[in-house]
């Protein structure tokens, strides 16, 4: 590509051509600010907070859209450009729920930082109709406050370019427009998968996920419950970002320590149940490689993924493990082995999840995940934004806390059950255990690189024990579609195949920390995270699912073998063919 030379406000630039206005400026350490702009999923010129002057243009330009070519003259802080820019603020802030104060995302709020930046005062100037919406709380995972909508269109472009879902989109037109499903049916009467994807995207509080924080805090509270925490593998790269920390640092033991100081009356860890789930999976694996059944085999551990297959390919369902997700897996392991093993009666366990992903609050009520009976695997699900909310509101200084460790017997997991939180975790880690039970060999190189990356779609064959198994990887349900419609025409063939519903995988999951338009813009927030998992699996002791001390005593004590009639009973599931709206 070749460079042109412009002029931003007055200064001389080469850059190269073609590109726009917005990122010219980036390249020269120009920030514009941005609303709607997500870069590749929603790049249409629409909120006009990025408009700039270009000398013999006769109007404001998007930057965010409009490219630069040679001797360009560009203006980015004009008196001009400052008062189209507060004009819109003013604007979207007359008809906006000015309920701040009690957001849940005051301080996060992209729209509300815009207004302080620019210093908007004067709410009254436009002050006129502004139309009444009911909160839509009708979905298992989030709710949807149009009042505080700003027709950014984020969530539009994630769930129909990122997801391959597009369940919600801009309905009616003007004044009235508004972002809700076909038919204004309620979201939770449509085929939404409940990743919340639309809910990191989105730069206001119009978007959150149901809180259960209140559910937690009466149990605790509770002197009949006994209330075990379990924390996903990539809960301990992303908590951090909540208390200002950079993103991918690894803060397990502070993690441990504030749930503890919470009033939790264990804390385990939810890389032991990973470790199960790749016990149960290599197993199941094997089994169907050997006799060439339901080939190819999908992993099952994301409920959001789970979701996509029932609702869109309904046809594919006899590929997928039955494996519960790993948090599924530790609910029931904790309501029948440990309920067992320490005496205590199982309606008394409230389980409490904290996860990456607002599909768990979905799978957390499905009825085919009640080991005990009667009983749900999972009482409570908190993403790690709830958990971080907790935790500043009991006055935990979370930052000046002491490394705490997990409780036993669930509290060793694996690195194999570490890396599980980013996309090709989980067949890196089903591998590992794969080859040593095929082979009977010790696998020397751990470190299955072709399936890491942030890459969507990934491919791999491995030789092993002399057979060819061809995998694939793929995250975001976009992605999967499109793989799925190459394996329904014969086009692709694999044996096994990791599908995480989030692009990136858990570590980009829609309960993870919210972080501005311009961070994701301009940072592989998802590489950092699952670069710090991959770091954690270097530096344990023990690298694969099999030879976890706690895995082996609950197979020797409980389960017996993987696939056995009692872990059959216990750790797998079913799946139903959904009808979508």
């Amino acid at each position: 590509m070749a460079d042109v030379n412009i002029k931003i406000n007055n200064v001389d630039y080469t850059v190269p051509e073609g590109i726009t206005i917005l990122e010219a400026c980036r390249k020269v350490g120009i920030k514009i600010p941005t609303l709607c702009y997500l870069k590749g999923i929603n790049e249409i010129g629409a909120c006009r907070m990025c408009v700039v002057e270009v000398k013999r243009a006769r109007t404001l330009v998007a930057a965010c859209v409009y490219p630069v070519n040679e001797g360009m003259e560009i203006t980015t802080n004009s008196p001009r450009v400052i008062e189209s820019r507060k004009m819109t603020l003013e604007l979207l802030l007359s008809t906006h729920n000015k309920s701040c104060l009690s957001c849940i995302r005051s301080g996060s709020c992209e729209f509300q930082t815009l207004c302080n930046e620019y210093g908007i005062e004067n709410v009254d100037e436009y002050k006129g109709s502004v139309n009444k919406y009911k909160i839509d709380d009708s979905a298992a995972h989030m709710r949807r406050d149009n009042s505080k909508c700003v027709l950014c269109r984020r969530c539009e472009a994630v769930c129909e370019k990122t997801q391959g879902v597009s369940v919600i989109g801009a309905n009616n037109r003007g004044f009235d427009t508004e972002i809700t499903c076909a038919f204004d049916a309620p979201l939770g009467n449509v085929a939404c998968i409940s990743c919340g994807q639309c809910i990191v995207a989105c730069p206001t509080g119009a978007l959150y996920e149901r809180d259960d924080t209140m559910k937690v805090v009466d149990a605790i509270n509770d002197p009949d419950k006994v209330v075990l925490v379990q924390t996903a593998p990539s809960v301990r790269v992303a908590l951090g970002e909540e208390f200002g920390l950079p993103i991918g640092t690894i803060v397990t033991g502070k993690m441990i320590s504030a749930i503890r100081a919470l009033g939790a009356d264990k804390v385990f860890d939810t890389n032991f149940s990973a470790d199960l789930t790749i016990m149960e999976e290599a197993n199941e694996f094997i089994d169907r490689y050997t006799n060439k059944k339901d080939l190819p085999m999908f992993t099952s551990c994301s409920p959001g993924w789970i979701n996509y297959c029932e609702h869109y390919y309904p046809e594919m369902i006899p590929h997928l493990s039955t494996c519960k997700s790993p948090q599924g897996m530790f609910g029931a392991t904790a309501k029948t082995y440990y309920a067992e093993k320490m005496g205590i009666d199982p309606e008394k366990i409230y389980m409490v999840s904290v996860m990456p992903c607002t599909a768990k609050k979905y799978e957390a009520e499905r009825m085919d995940h009640t080991a005990v009976e009667g009983l749900p695997d999972i009482d409570a699900v908190l993403t790690v934004r709830e958990l971080a909310r907790m935790i500043k509101k009991a006055g935990i200084l979370f930052n000046d806390l002491p490394d705490g460790q997990f409780d036993s017997p669930f509290g060793l997991g694996s690195g194999a059950g570490t890396i599980f939180g980013a996309t090709g975790g989980v067949m890196e880690a089903a591998l590992r255990t794969a080859y040593e039970k095929l082979t009977g060999e010790e696998l020397k190189n751990l470190d299955f690189t072709d399936v890491r990356g942030t890459k969507g779609i990934k491919e791999a064959t491995y030789e092993i024990a002399g057979n060819e198994i061809k995998v694939a990887v793929v995250s975001g349900t976009a992605n999967a579609g499109k793989l799925l419609d190459m394996i329904k025409s014969g086009e692709k063939y694999y044996d096994f195949v990791e599908v995480m519903c989030c692009p990136g995988g858990c570590v980009n999951g829609g309960g993870q920390p919210i972080q501005s338009a311009y961070v994701r813009n301009n940072v592989d927030i998802k590489a950092l995270r699952a670069k710090a998992l991959y770091e954690d699996d270097k530096n344990l002791p023990v690298r694969k699912s099999h030879e976890n001390p706690d895995i082996i005593r609950v197979y020797k004590e409980y389960f017996g073998e993987p696939g056995s009639e009692k872990a059959e009973a216990v750790l797998h599931t079913g799946y139903t063919a959904k009808t979508r709206f």
